[in-house]
């Protein structure tokens, strides 16, 4: 006795091995990686369009505490702007040069402290008597900063 030659098969299921799961993975994740980099990225842009304004972050919490940890030229460059409100440009670029002396690691933002002392002084001074405070701390950059606020 022999068997019918159309016997049917049940067709076989598609190998289900690692490429299959790594497809799977990746359609559930991926989805929610790129919601939450979009997120990110819509609350860290400055929509204010003023370059000065702080940048917003999602985690910002409390704005009215300052930042636990700062960098140091801007602790720096906060204090002595301070100080030329309160003194006059000359004992800030002074203390400015005694604390890069100090401090060399700080070499390489003096000239950009210097040029920020020199658009405070003549917004609080005018250029001419900011110009008169001018000296050689940092080469020529709060003379620049005076010199760039005046003319822009």
């Amino acid at each position: 006795m022999t068997h019918s030659a159309n016997h049917t098969q049940k067709p076989r299921r598609a190998h289900r091995g690692p490429a299959r799961h790594i497809g799977r993975t990746l359609a559930l994740v991926l989805p929610v990686m790129l919601v939450l980099s979009g997120t990110l990225a819509v609350t860290s842009v400055n929509w204010s369009g003023n370059s000065s304004d702080s940048m917003l972050t999602a985690s910002a919490g409390d704005l009215s505490v300052p930042a636990k940890s700062r960098a140091p030229q801007d602790v720096l460059r906060d204090r002595l702007l301070l100080e030329l409100q309160e003194k006059n440009p000359g004992v800030a670029l002074t203390h400015l040069q005694k604390e890069v002396d100090r401090h060399p690691s700080l070499a390489r933002h003096c000239a950009s402290i210097a040029r920020a002392l020199g658009r405070a002084a003549v917004r609080a001074y005018g250029p001419t008597r900011a110009q008169s405070y001018a000296r050689p701390v940092c080469d020529t950059s709060y003379a620049m900063g005076v010199a760039a606020h005046q003319n822009g």
